[in-house]
């Protein structure tokens, strides 16, 4: 009888440990691991994805699927390491030409990434009436000057509503320069602002050799574990792509740790709606969650120095770990920590940091079975009253968060969890599932594969352009291997376009569905 394949490994980096589950059907988790980060990021998943299957046995038949959070993308920007050469067009002159491409980027990375730009004719207005003609011309002989770039992004004004001519500069290029040219569109990659989607395009085009060698490792350490498995990447809006769709859009996997907290936390605790405070040895991430999906920033995001405007979650970080430190003469809290060290380092362990982990076994926090030495009563008065600090921290950014509603439970996870009292004032109830340390690769493991779509029209043709943008947010999550016989939109967000000469407004709508069935994706892989 051939064995019902009904499970998932979730893997998520995070910039200590790398975390592993493998959960059934129904959600229930089976494994789970941490293993520490590795430079190269690879190792540790490698380490991780092992460990679960060890731990499952014969049972590592069943695996069907392994979904990933990696910080592969974020940490190439920052390390300004394996980015490839990029052409950059941007169509919209005579309009938009005073601001160059890459402008406010950090010097080294611009010069690292740009092989030249071009700012040619075409682009719209925000009524889609046409800025310019679309130059051919000027876009083949800024193209045929260059002496090596390896891809070319293409960002014009008001695309994402208006995408006909990026589409006809991306037929142009691939006829002149030949059918594999890697050609990257800014209509794919966010909504309206000219500058900062043209940067995230320029990201994610410098980003494929990235992309290529993180899937090209995952698929190895698929075939070593002998696991006839499909892969996909965690984006950072809380669902999930299909391996090609990831090599395509690498940008999109910035963000998807936190994004994965979130939907772990929200899975784990069953809220549908709830606050999510995710504590860390450094750091605490709080975030929220509306209905089953993390809420989104709509303030530009700097990655690696650079502004960009693809929608990540709202994410609030406090300098509130279980590795902080405490100053023993004034009892600051942090912003320093110990980090992994605080095994060495902290009083708990037989150090002589005082962190904030020591306060809260002073304070009754039951940790790794160990029991704080004894303290002066000086030493002890200091360590309360950092606790008593970072609580403070924790319920100021709680309100924050709740926009004045008291009844949203704080679902509470990761390592440094204890340092959220049950009591917390202003607060709805306090909940803490089980798995929690392991969150994030929860979230990975269930998430569901999805795609979204913008369209500015006058307010008069709202639903027409809903309709739209629903359906080519639809398609989308379909590519990113949603089943197509249950994607559906989930969530449709409107805002007024200001300074128009008629009321205009631009739609966003989110698409998800469950992933479709081993079979219907055989070819991802």
């Amino acid at each position: 009888m051939t064995a019902t394949r009904d499970l998932s490994i979730g893997v998520d980096v995070g910039g200590t440990n790398t975390d592993a589950v493998a959960i059934d059907s129904t959600g229930t988790v089976l494994a789970h691991t941490k293993q520490p980060t590795t430079d190269d990021v690879t190792g540790g998943i490698r380490a991780g994805i092992a460990h679960v299957l060890a731990a499952l046995g014969e049972d590592r038949s069943r695996v069907s699927r392994i979904m990933l959070g990696t910080t592969h993308a974020t940490n190439a920007i920052v390390a300004r390491r394996q980015l490839d050469r990029v052409a950059t067009i941007r169509l919209g002159a005579p309009a938009a030409t005073e601001y160059p491409p890459l402008l406010g980027w950090p010097g080294d990375l611009a010069g690292l990434i740009l092989a030249g730009s071009a700012m040619v004719g075409g682009g719209h207005m925000v009524d889609g009436t046409p800025i310019a003609p679309l130059d051919r011309d000027a876009i083949l002989r800024f193209l045929d000057g260059l002496d090596h770039f390896d891809a070319v992004a293409v960002t014009g004004i008001f695309s994402p509503s208006m995408p006909d001519q990026e589409l006809e500069v991306a037929e142009l290029l691939r006829a002149h320069l030949g059918p594999d040219t890697r050609v990257f569109l800014s209509q794919d990659i966010g909504p309206t602002g000219l500058l900062e989607r043209e940067n995230a395009t320029v990201l994610n085009a410098a980003l494929h050799s990235v992309a290529r060698s993180v899937t090209e490792a995952l698929m190895t350490v698929v075939d070593e574990e002998g696991l006839d498995a499909v892969t996909f990447f965690a984006q950072n809006d809380g669902t999930l792509m299909s391996l090609d769709y990831a090599a395509q859009y690498p940008v999109l996997t910035i963000g998807s740790g936190p994004a994965n907290s979130i939907r772990g936390a929200a899975y784990l605790s069953g809220a549908t709606n709830a606050i999510v405070i995710d504590v860390g040895g450094t750091t605490s991430d709080l975030g929220v969650v509306v209905n089953g999906f993390p809420r989104e920033s709509t303030l530009p995001r700097e990655i690696g120095g650079v502004r960009t405007n693809f929608r990540m979650p709202d994410i609030l970080s406090l300098g509130v770990g279980g590795g902080t430190t405490i100053d023993p003469v004034t009892g600051a809290v942090g912003p320093g920590s110990v980090g992994y060290r605080i095994a060495t380092e902290g009083l708990l362990f037989g150090g002589r940091t005082p962190t904030l982990t020591d306060a809260a076994a002073l304070a009754g926090a039951s940790i790794a079975g160990r029991t704080l030495p004894a303290q002066t009563a000086a030493d002890e008065q200091v360590l309360r009253a950092a606790l008593e600090r970072a609580h403070v921290l924790i319920e100021e950014a709680v309100e924050r968060l709740s926009l004045g509603r008291a009844d949203l439970p704080l679902v509470v996870v990761g390592g440094g969890g204890f340092l959220v009292p049950d009591d917390l004032p202003g607060a709805g109830p306090i909940v803490r599932p089980d798995h929690g340390d392991v969150a994030n690769a929860v979230g990975a493991a269930i998430s569901l594969a999805g795609g979204r779509a913008d369209q500015i029209s006058p307010l008069e043709d709202r639903e027409a352009a809903i309709a739209q943008a629903s359906e080519a947010a639809i398609a989308k999550a379909i590519q990113a291997g949603a089943d197509p016989l249950e994607v559906a939109v989930v969530d449709v967000l409107e805002t007024p376009v200001p300074y128009s000469d008629r009321p205009t407004v631009e739609v966003s709508v989110k698409a998800a569905g469950p992933l479709a069935r081993l079979g219907e994706r055989a070819a991802a892989r």
